[in-house]
């Protein structure tokens, strides 16, 4: 049994290497010792996982603008960075302007992935709401939330 799952593992490294070999665009990395080739992409994502910086904690204090008053437009937010991503932190309360902060804490990667989500706006997102990004700081966690909390009209 050992000796036949070894055997895939050969074949799968050659697989690999063969394909290797007749794509220009890819380049061996630093998992080339056990025979793994990996695109540019790929590199850059085990270099970040190597270092433990995708799973670094960071805090981002987003301020966005347009129809953000909305119950709708707050529920997606509190789905996608609550419920979705794990992140913690808050929305502001909503008030009479058309503009709100949402300060979010969490994972370096999903953090950043929330951050783009945000600035997609409401069409790539499927909303009817105009939403845009103002600003995107870099905070450091304070460690106050335990969840995502956003409030509704």
């Amino acid at each position: 049994m050992v000796n036949l799952y070894r055997l895939a593992l050969l074949l799968c490294q050659l697989c690999a290497v063969a394909t290797a070999f007749s794509s220009p665009s890819v380049r061996m990395t630093r998992a080339s010792r056990t025979g793994i080739f990996a695109t540019e992409q790929e590199e850059t994502t085990a270099a970040v996982e190597e270092t433990g910086e995708r799973d670094e904690l960071i805090a981002r204090r987003i301020v966005v603008e347009g129809d953000v008053q909305g119950g709708y437009y707050r529920s997606c937010v509190l789905n996608e960075a609550g419920r979705f991503r794990r992140l913690v932190g808050t929305m502001s309360p909503p008030d009479d302007s058309k503009v709100a902060e949402i300060y979010v804490e969490g994972k370096r990667h999903l953090v950043e992935g929330f951050v783009r989500w945000c600035e997609k706006g409401a069409k790539k997102i499927g909303l009817s709401q105009v939403v845009t990004v103002n600003s995107v700081v870099n905070e450091e966690p304070t460690g106050l939330y335990d969840e995502f909390y956003v409030k509704t009209k």
